[in-house]
């Protein structure tokens, strides 16, 4: 019986044990048919958007946070709805860039007159959309390191991992990738580690408009065809995603 790309992403132990978000809107999978629904109910969505903007002058910390809640309309002790503290901020952002990429892509095809994004094939369509999930980073991205030592923290890199894996997924899915095939595994391993070190690499990046992160992906996406090549199971994709994201912050000092 062939696998469905819902029944691969369902078998998955990280998905399965990370919820996105406490609340009961969430979904374990994207599908074509079902609109896209926010994970967090309306305190939640309040409290994190406010405090999300707070992140460039405070970081990923409490203290945004707080500072979120009152600029909300909400009293400090709101805060304690989260339970994870600053990684619910980080989450936060994780998942609403992933979902909007949708949305991001409705919105550049159309526009496109001369059909060029229509046009581009599966691969230039994946480049697109990691530059825009990427590029969804610039306000904040002087405090990504930040983010990236929370999220390796051992009580929050099961969930890191998981939204890394639903990520890769999102963008293979997104950019027409609908094949099922013991590829599937191979595909969203690669681009696991492909986007990880590349959203690393961004962190120190100084160029114009981030031109050396491109140069960087594009090296890396180049590269693919021999990465994973050996990655057909479940077993193998989980182990690899999990290792590539540790070992990618541990090779910038993240102790782990």
């Amino acid at each position: 019986m062939p696998v469905t790309r819902e029944h691969a992403l369902r078998r998955l132990p990280f998905l399965q044990r990370c919820p996105i978000s406490r609340s009961p809107q969430r979904r374990p999978y994207h599908s074509e048919h079902e609109p896209i629904q926010s994970p967090f109910n309306a305190t939640e969505e309040a409290v994190l958007a406010a405090s999300l903007r707070q992140v460039p002058a405070h970081g990923f910390t409490n203290a945004s946070l707080s500072l979120g809640a009152r600029e909300a309309g909400y009293l400090d002790i709101t805060v304690n709805l989260f339970s994870r503290g600053a990684f619910d901020l980080v989450n936060y952002h994780l998942v609403t860039k992933r979902l909007a990429l949708k949305e991001q892509l409705d919105g550049r095809t159309a526009k496109d007159d001369g059909g060029a994004i229509r046009g581009l094939g599966v691969r230039e369509r994946v480049r697109l959309l990691v530059l825009e999930r990427l590029m969804a980073n610039r306000p904040i991205i002087h405090r990504w390191q930040e983010a990236l030592a929370i999220m390796a923290q051992p009580s929050h890199v099961s969930t890191s991992i998981a939204e890394l894996a639903r990520l890769s997924d999102e963008i293979w899915f997104l950019a027409g990738d609908i094949s099922v095939d013991s590829n599937w595994y191979t595909k969203r391993a690669s681009l696991s580690m492909i986007y990880s070190s590349t959203e690393l690499f961004m962190t120190q990046d100084k160029s114009t408009d981030f031109a050396d992160t491109q140069e960087f992906l594009d090296r890396r996406l180049e590269d693919a065809h021999t990465v994973g090549s050996g990655i057909s199971n479940l077993g193998k994709y989980l182990d690899f995603t999990a290792h590539s994201f540790i070992n990618v912050l541990r090779s910038k000092g993240v102790r782990i």
